[in-house]
């Protein structure tokens, strides 16, 4: 039993289901929950955009208020420094000589640093990294991360197959007391993180607040609605809040456990219906699961050009057409669409994150790297192994084993086929004819005036060129190690 610890809270934002924190609290007379806000975190990239945009900022702070109110009602508080973690942890210690960190394992280079350096710093504690953020247990796995299947669905029906899928554990009802005469520190407004604030769009699917309240609230309301029951059919929509979950901006950054969605979904089927969409929900996590998994296995060839299929592919870093895609003005409808929903609202669906990875790495052969970094700034459901594991598979350098390209206008005609959800985010194109939406080009340009459209002026033209299918992908060589 230690006299005084510390608990870090990192990408774990929440009471329940937290193993880290019980095991904290198990072992602790007295327990400082701390979180570290890192000024570094928030610089501008090499690309130019904030390493952390508006939207997913302001996501991170209400969550951090919510876990502040959460902490109070049990007669703690979160202890809050606008600090490099080593610097402010390694400042409680010696204050209040502490004896132990209790924190959730995190598996990427970075964050593993963070921790050495903490090490460093603390050289007579004791560490205690307990995994907290999938919906599996590493230890159950029947093999070792360095023989993960490469195909997700050799991994999924193992553990299927074996059904090793732990309960959530209860939130606790009290916390250790915090050490006399401690400060809380503040939590921080956009402006002291040097971001300037921005509007939520009334046009969002979603008024996204960070929270685990709100995301407890918003799980429940996915199933109260039973739109779980068509979350399969439904999934790949592009309008309304609840074509699809949306858990993951609560997930990522630990407001919402994989577990407790597990148990909640489980229970919706014991109480009404069982059926694939209910059983594609549970698919999504184990998706979920394996990214993580994967990227501890790759390493750092995770964010490496070559990736973790090491394809020695050509890629542009051309700054016109970087620029034209971060700012919306492709000329692709449905590109520029999802773009400016990224771009007003911090959260694009699934099916335009997959076809702007595609046009971004496929059809312009841009470094996929930057496209990831930009989704790392303005998705407010970031998470760096989804996302690079993503960005990877999409851009043929990562676990997908077909290679696919997306053909950009039949998947706009599939899933947009009336033109709803681009003249939704484009109103510039609101009179053109469904027909033609999502290819303007092809429209006669006595229609196009008509329509009150004049390309190259009130809309960009294309930055390519292409017809009806998508341009071949040529090969790429596998690069020796």
């Amino acid at each position: 039993m230690y006299k005084t610890a510390i608990f870090w809270f990192r990408n774990d934002l929440r009471l329940h289901d937290n193993p880290a924190l019980m095991a904290a609290i198990a072992q602790s007379e007295s327990l400082i929950p701390v979180y570290c806000i890192n000024p570094a975190d928030y610089a501008p990239t090499a690309y130019g955009f904030p390493r952390v945009g508006t939207f997913r900022a302001q996501f991170l702070l209400e969550s951090l208020f919510n876990l502040r109110q959460n902490l109070q009602k049990l007669g703690s508080d979160l202890i809050v420094y606008t600090d490099k973690p080593e610097n402010c942890i390694n400042e409680l210690s010696n204050k209040f000589r502490t004896e132990a960190v209790f924190y959730s394992e995190e598996i990427t280079d970075e964050e593993q640093k963070v921790e050495k350096r903490l090490k460093n710093k603390l050289e007579k504690h004791d560490f205690h990294a307990i995994p907290t953020n999938t919906l599996l247990q590493k230890s159950d796995l029947p093999f070792a991360i360095s023989d993960l299947p490469l195909i997700f669905t050799d991994f999924r029906k193992v553990v299927e197959e074996r059904n090793l899928f732990p309960n959530a554990l209860a939130a606790p009802t009290v916390i250790p007391k915090l050490p006399a005469q401690i400060q809380r520190g503040d939590i921080p407004n956009l402006h002291r993180l040097g971001i300037n604030p921005k509007p939520l769009s009334e046009k969002s699917v979603l008024p996204f607040k960070g929270g685990e309240s709100a995301g407890l609230e918003r799980l429940q309301h996915y199933l109260d609605s039973d739109a779980i029951s068509t979350y399969k059919e439904t999934r790949n929509g592009l309008l309304g809040a609840d074509y699809s979950a949306k858990f993951s901006p609560w997930l990522a950054i630990g407001c919402l456990s994989a577990r407790q969605i597990y148990g909640a979904v489980k229970q919706y089927e014991k109480e009404k219906i069982a059926n694939d969409s209910t059983y594609w929900m549970i698919f999504e996590l184990l998706w979920r699961d394996y990214f993580r998994f994967l990227a501890e296995k790759a390493g750092n060839d995770l964010f490496k050009l070559p990736g973790i299929q090491h394809r020695d592919y050509k890629w542009k870093q051309d700054e016109y057409l970087i620029e034209m895609l971060f700012h919306a003005q492709t000329g692709i409808p449905f590109i520029d669409a999802n773009l400016r929903e990224l771009l007003e609202t911090g959260w694009m669906s699934n099916r335009g994150r997959q076809n702007v990875a595609s046009f971004f790495s496929k059809h312009l052969e841009l470094d996929w790297r930057i496209g990831a970094a930009f989704f790392e700034a303005m998705l407010i459901d970031y998470d760096v192994c989804s996302n690079y594991g993503n960005w990877q598979y999409v851009s043929g350098v990562g676990n997908d084993p077909r290679n696919r390209m997306f053909n950009i206008l039949k998947q706009g005609k599939d899933y947009d086929p009336q033109g709803k959800f681009v003249k939704l985010w484009i109103p510039e194109l609101k009179r053109i004819p469904p027909a033609f939406v999502h290819q303007p080009w092809n429209l006669p340009l006595r229609e196009l005036n008509i329509a009150s459209v004049k390309l190259g002026n009130t809309y960009p033209n294309p930055v390519i060129q292409f017809g009806e299918k998508a341009p071949d992908l040529s090969k790429g060589k596998k690069k020796k190690k």
